[in-house]
C-alpha cells in the first residue's frame, strides 16, 4: 500500500506534469509557443466534501432568487465558491444573471464576486431544466403536481 501512495503522490508533483515540460529551444519557445500554460486545468481535483461545501440552500441571496425552490431541492444545487477556478470545457450557469443560460468554461474563468456559478455535472437533471428554464413535461417538482 505504501507503493501505491508513493506512486499517487509522485504523479501529482509539478515536476511530473507534462504541461510543464519546455519543447522548444529557449530562444524559439516565444515564437513557437506564445500562450505557454493558457487554459490548464493543474493541481490536485477538488476532494468531494470540498466540492460541496456550500449550495444554494447556504446563500441567502442565492435562496431569495430561487424562491420557487424547496428547501431540499436548493440544497443539491452547488455554488461554485468565490476564487475557485472553473474547470475548463465544463458547463455552468450564472444564478446572478437575469435569465441563468448554459455557458462553457475557458481556461483560467474564476468565480467572481456576484457569481453564482452551478456545475451541471453536479445538478440532478430535472433540476437543471428548472434552473434554465426548459422544464420537460412529466419533471414538474411536487408542488406543482399538488397545485394543479
Amino acid at each position: 500500500m505504501d507503493d501505491q501512495a508513493e506512486t499517487q503522490s509522485s504523479k501529482t508533483t509539478p515536476d511530473d506534469w507534462p504541461q510543464l515540460e519546455r519543447k522548444h529551444p529557449p530562444e524559439w519557445e516565444r515564437d513557437l509557443n506564445p500562450e505557454y500554460m493558457a487554459g490548464q486545468n493543474l493541481g490536485v481535483p477538488a476532494s468531494e466534501g470540498e466540492k460541496n461545501v456550500r449550495t444554494a440552500h447556504d446563500r441567502k441571496e442565492v435562496h431569495v432568487l430561487l424562491d420557487r425552490f424547496r428547501d431540499d431541492e436548493l440544497k443539491q444545487i452547488p455554488i461554485v465558491p468565490e476564487g475557485r477556478r472553473l474547470r475548463q470545457g465544463a458547463t455552468y450557469i450564472d444564478l446572478g444573471d437575469t435569465r441563468p443560460r448554459e455557458f462553457t468554461a475557458l481556461g483560467g474563468m474564476e468565480a467572481g464576486p456576484g457569481n453564482y456559478f452551478v456545475p451541471k455535472d453536479e445538478v440532478p437533471y430535472i433540476l437543471w431544466n428548472r434552473l434554465i428554464g426548459e422544464e420537460k413535461p412529466g419533471q414538474e417538482h411536487e408542488g406543482e403536481k399538488d397545485a394543479s
